[in-house]
């Protein structure tokens, strides 16, 4: 069966896997004070960081239409596996349903399969790698759409920020209260559990912080042999090969990747910051 993977802009591919015709994004807009930015292949990284930094404003983010997903799935592959993030964070997953929704209304029913991340970035993408290499193996739909369900409630997503500024400014901290020690250095080290962020530790300094999280990854972990790790930095490329370093120092994962923050996730882990799923 021919599929495709459609994501969100929050599904951080790498720049080799932008080439592959299995993976399609449908882009979240960005918006810095009267600024506004389409999260798609035109996104400029250096350029967005700098309006974020001379603004006074925080950067927002609005979620695609239920048209554009519902276009998307127009698609010619029979099998379509789409995936947002977390919907704590973003109404994109419930303009994914409500796009399945009406296209089916208008050409009868398709295999459609939205499946809420309850992460983003490296969580998203490491659930794409794992439904590419289902489908590669010649997977039938539905027992594909179970194993990622269970994939996605088996993964862990940890990241470490320079600041939780923009999260608390967006209201994506709700019931956890923003951390302040930027004096003492000390960088929270946070979690998502069901998609809702959590912080699990703290430490000083960031190269402690990032080796706590893979602390937590080691703890957490079952059966790594065969899985594989996602690791997304926003323009820090020195911090993510660290984790890949102190990851492989503690779990015999078949693979870690490294990937760059497109826009969404470039604006809530801002400059710096690392985000790991397994």
């Amino acid at each position: 069966m021919s599929y495709k993977i459609i994501g969100d802009s929050c599904l951080d591919l790498t720049e080799e896997m932008k080439k592959d015709s299995h993976f399609q994004m449908i882009p979240l807009t960005l918006q810095v004070d009267e600024t506004q930015v389409i999260d798609d292949e035109t996104f400029d990284q250096k350029r967005f960081l700098e309006l974020v930094k001379s603004s006074p404003n925080c950067p927002r983010t609005a979620c695609p239409s239920p048209e554009m997903f519902k276009e998307a799935y127009g698609c010619g592959e029979e099998d379509v596996y789409v995936i947002t993030l977390s919907s704590h964070l973003s109404g994109t997953y419930n303009s994914a349903v409500l796009g399945k929704e009406l296209y089916e209304e208008e050409f009868g029913p398709k295999n459609i399969k939205v499946i809420d991340s309850w992460s983003a970035s490296a969580g998203e993408l490491n659930i794409a790698l794992y439904i590419k290499g289902l489908c590669e193996s010649g997977m039938a739909f539905d027992e594909v759409c179970q194993k990622a369900e269970e994939f996605k409630a088996d993964m862990k997503t940890y990241f470490v920020l320079e600041s939780l500024d923009v999260l608390r400014k967006n209201g994506r901290l709700t019931g956890l209260q923003a951390f302040f020690a930027t004096a003492l250095n000390i960088k929270p080290v946070m979690g998502a559990a069901e998609g809702v962020i959590i912080k699990e530790d703290q430490a000083r300094g960031i190269n402690k912080a990032l080796a706590k999280m893979c602390d937590y990854a080691q703890k957490n972990i079952k059966e790594p042999e065969g899985k594989t790790a996602v690791v997304a930095h926003c323009n820090n490329r020195e911090r993510a090969e660290f984790v890949k370093e102190e990851l492989l120092k503690r779990i015999p994962f078949k693979d870690v990747v490294i990937t760059e923050t497109a826009g969404v996730a470039t604006v809530y882990a801002s400059d710096g910051g690392v985000i790991l799923a397994c």
